[in-house]
């Protein structure tokens, strides 16, 4: 009976480490997939704005009011959703946005338009003031804070 209780014994610490290994073994594939995948996604990143760029004949840059990194986020994807847009980048400290575009799909007027809609004051257009109301409260910026500095 004692012999029967050992072997026992034994086969659960085995079956426990076999258990341990797998599971180790499953987090390990896991990360190299993931780390494997971000790799991918950034290289298609890359190219596609390498092309963008290639494609955008015209560049304008402008003062945007916003105060952080949440602003800076919603102010660029707001001008990269008009369509022509290629690249679109905001500078927090100097609240400037630099936009480049394919000028026979979309124009400047309409970039500042998307981000005024989305809340944000642009040196042409006054923000959307139901859009700048629901800004979370760091990004509720001074209406009076100067541009293009």
């Amino acid at each position: 009976m004692n012999f029967s209780k050992k072997n026992h014994k034994h086969k659960i610490i085995n079956m426990n480490n076999v258990s341990k290994k797998v599971i180790l073994s499953l987090a390990i594939m896991a990360t190299m997939g993931l780390v494997s995948c971000k790799n991918e996604t950034k290289q298609e990143t890359e190219t596609t704005t390498e092309v963008s760029k290639a494609m955008a004949n015209a560049e304008v840059s402008f003062g945007v009011r916003g105060n952080c990194g949440m602003c800076k986020s919603t102010i660029e994807k707001a001008a990269k959703k008009v369509e022509g847009v290629a690249n679109a980048v905001w500078d927090v400290e100097k609240k400037k946005i630099d936009v480049a575009f394919d000028d026979t799909k979309t124009d400047a007027m309409s970039i500042h338009n998307a981000i005024a809609a989305s809340g944000y004051d642009t040196d042409k257009v006054l923000g959307s003031e139901d859009a700048y109301k629901g800004l979370p409260a760091c990004c509720q910026y001074d209406h009076d804070m100067p541009l293009n500095q």
